[in-house]
This record gives structure tokens, C-alpha cells and sequence, in this order.
């Protein structure tokens, strides 16, 4: 990691951190880096202009992956991110996608959809941050409080277009793909994708827990499920067994696997998106591998059946 630190004072971004984290909550330059690797695949997680773990990662591996890439091209990349924030206008087709979501897995079962439960978390996941950091940066708004027509400060992102997802599931090879495949390092919490030995991305991501890991080994990935059920089993998701008492959970962006299942070749067990973006690789999942959403359907628009996917 002494390379990543060197590298972010060669950027000139390092001072930077501390100068403008004391006095402001974020240091524009280190949401500028963030931009940058998040729309090369390589995902710092959530935007939010903090120097953290993901990030390191992320401008390390790409780094390795981009050796020809001089620390001077990286800084000049850097410097054609401007601006650093636009405006999103809500539009009256958002409302579509905000409703009530109840809190138990039983009254949940009784919904058609699981969708965002305010403006302000439908326009924080469309543009990769989380709420608090969209309240920093619109500290004029209320965000409780949002209608179509307001205008929000967001970072200059390749927005999550969740209107755009088709609910289905997508089991066809793509031959163009089959060259690829995933490693997961649970201890470091990284997803990688790799094609012929080359590394392609990286994603954050929150492996399975103490008591139900993430099944190490091996495994073939069957197929892509977009908008997917889920069949909420308490017993399965703490012990790993099927029982008769369950819900089935309608789909929707606030579904426990979020938007997307990618199935492995062991029952029950996928890589998905998640209903709290913020917690990715800040706590446990129940074995599966639990990624953002926006970062979720990014893998799986690179992926196909049949690769070959590796947890250590």
C-alpha cells in the first residue's frame, strides 16, 4: 500500500486529503479519482471524496492492470474530469420507482415491487454516493422533502439507469465473453474480473459471514437474473438449510439482492446487489457475494454463462 501512497502525492492528491477533509467533508480531488476509476471498472464503492480502503484498491489494481499508463497520464486523466458535478432534474417518471416498503420480509411479500422508499435514495443510487454525502452537497435542500421538478447537485457520473433494467433471466453464452472469469478474495473484499489472465475490473464487494461464509472453491456461473424474486428463508440465510417458512420478495431495487442475481452452480448461492449500498465491505452477507447495484449490473453486462468463478 506504500505505492498507492506514494502515487496519490505524485497525483498531488495526498495533501490534499488532509488540507480538505479539516475544514470540508470531502476533498474534491479524491472525488475526482473516484470518478475516474469507477467509470474504468475499477469501483472505489460509493462516492464520496474520502481516501479509504476501496479507493486504494481500486487505483492500485488499475495501476497494475494499466502498467503503460504513467503516473503523469493518470494526473492529466484526472484533470479532464471537469466539471465534477452536474444537476438531475426528478421527473415525473421517478415517481414510478418511489413507493412504501415495509419492514418485514411477510408484509414485503404482500408488495409487487420493492422500490426506493424516497427521492432522495433514488438520486443517491443513480449516481453511485449515498444519502449523507448528497446532503453534504446540497446542504440547501431538503431532501425528505423532494417533488419532480427539483433540481439536486450530483457528481458527474455515468448515472445508474434503473428504468432501463428488464426483469428476466438471461442464461444464453456469449462467446465474446468466454474467455473471461471471476476471482473473489473474501479477506480483501474484491472482486476481479479477469480475460485471459488479464485483469478487466474490480468491485467492492461484502462476502457471507462468520457463521455462513462464502463457499470457497471453484464454481460455474449459470446464469443472469435480472429484477429477480426472492425467496426470503430465514433458516437458509443463517444456516444454510431450506425450511417451509418462507416469503417470496417481490423485485425491486430494494429487495435484499437488489436488481440483479448472478447464479452459481451451488444452490442458493449467487452474486448480487444489495438494498444497502453503503454497508458493501463494511459488514457480513449470508454467503452469497453482495455488491452495490450499480456496480452489480456493470458485472453483469461484462459477464456471461459458463465462466469460470473462483472464491478463496
Amino acid at each position: 500500500m506504500k505505492r498507492v501512497f506514494l502515487l496519490l502525492l505524485i497525483l498531488g492528491l495526498m495533501a490534499n486529503v488532509w488540507a480538505e477533509t479539516a475544514d470540508k467533508p470531502f476533498s474534491e480531488n479524491i472525488l475526482q479519482l473516484q470518478i475516474y476509476l469507477d467509470q474504468k471498472h475499477f469501483s472505489p464503492g460509493k462516492i464520496d471524496g474520502i481516501q479509504g480502503k476501496f479507493t486504494q484498491q481500486a487505483l492500485k489494481y488499475y495501476k497494475d492492470a494499466n502498467p503503460n499508463v504513467t503516473d503523469q497520464a493518470l494526473k492529466q486523466s484526472l484533470k479532464n474530469i471537469s466539471p465534477l458535478f452536474t444537476n438531475y432534474k426528478i421527473t415525473t417518471d421517478d415517481k414510478n420507482f418511489i413507493g412504501e416498503v415495509p419492514q418485514t420480509p411477510k408484509e414485503q411479500s404482500k408488495k409487487k415491487k420493492l422500490p426506493y422508499r424516497s427521492y432522495a435514495e433514488f438520486v443517491a443510487e443513480r449516481f453511485h454516493v449515498d444519502s449523507d454525502f448528497l446532503a453534504k452537497i446540497n446542504p440547501e435542500k431538503d431532501l425528505g422533502k423532494l417533488k419532480p421538478g427539483d433540481m439536486l447537485k450530483v457528481p458527474n457520473i455515468e448515472p445508474f439507469r434503473i428504468e432501463i433494467i428488464k426483469e428476466g433471466k438471461d442464461a444464453e453464452k456469449k462467446a465474446y465473453f468466454s474467455n473471461r472469469s471471476i476471482k473473489i478474495n473474501t479477506k480483501e473484499r474484491m472482486l476481479k474480473l479477469y480475460e485471459d489472465g488479464q485483469l478487466l475490473a474490480v468491485f467492492p464487494i461484502t462476502p457471507g459471514s462468520e457463521h455462513l461464509p462464502a463457499p470457497k472453491g471453484t464454481w460455474k456461473l449459470m446464469s443472469i437474473t435480472y429484477l429477480p424474486w426472492f425467496r426470503y428463508d430465514k433458516k437458509m440465510l443463517t444456516k444454510g438449510r431450506r425450511s417451509d417458512n418462507y416469503y417470496q420478495l417481490p423485485p425491486g431495487p430494494n429487495s435484499p439482492v437488489g436488481v440483479v442475481w448472478i447464479a452459481l452452480n451451488k444452490k442458493g448461492i449467487g452474486i448480487h446487489g444489495t438494498d444497502k449500498p453503503d454497508t458493501i465491505g463494511r459488514s457480513a452477507s449470508h454467503g452469497c457475494i453482495r455488491l452495490s447495484n450499480w456496480d452489480a449490473i456493470t458485472l453483469s453486462k461484462m459477464v456471461t454463462p459458463g465462466i469460470k468463478v473462483e472464491i478463496d
